[in-house]
């Protein structure tokens, strides 16, 4: 077998084991103690298998008889595996009291500090769109609450009956 890939040169396979001795771990995980590095590689043949260096740093060297394929694709799967990042929603209204601001301005930090982007959303009813001035001033102060830990990624913008903004985590 020939592997010539990147993952290859992390971990040597079959012929490609350099030390004289190896510490063997079946494929059922029940380790079989420190073999000859030949013995190893047909126990490896006798069940159409590979052996694998799974820990080059140990002394011995710790090696395993397993299907490297479906190594190989498990430890490609391993790390490729990502946070989804979410865009939680808070809503406002332009009458809002300091304190309520406050406790959602804590609202919006603990969603930026746990990876999500963050949508900030005011609406407006009835006579209160004649000025959205004051909504805007309510986003400024969030603005300046936020301005150091997060990036604002869509500024606050009136649409309509509401003003919206984005902010997401640096």
């Amino acid at each position: 077998m020939s592997y010539n890939d990147s993952s290859a040169k992390k971990n040597r396979v079959n012929n490609q084991i350099k030390a004289a001795q190896v510490r063997l771990i079946d494929m059922d995980g029940a380790q079989l103690g420190i073999v000859p590095v030949k013995a190893a590689l047909e126990k490896a043949k006798e069940r159409g298998l590979d052996l694998v260096e799974v820990a080059p740093g140990a002394e011995p060297p710790v090696c395993r008889i397993l299907d490297y394929g479906k190594y190989k694709y498990q430890m490609s799967k391993k790390h490729t595996h990502r946070k989804t990042i979410d865009v939680k929603e808070v809503k406002l209204r332009p009458r809002i009291s300091e304190h309520d601001l406050e406790r959602k301005i804590n609202q919006m930090v603990e969603f930026l500090s746990d990876g999500d982007k963050t949508k900030i959303s005011m609406f407006f009813r009835g006579r209160e769109v004649v000025r959205p001035e004051h909504g805007m001033a309510i986003f400024e102060k969030i603005v300046e609450k936020l301005e150091g830990n997060f990036n604002i990624e869509v500024k606050p913008k009136l649409d309509g009956k509401s003003i919206t903004m984005v902010v997401a985590p640096k």
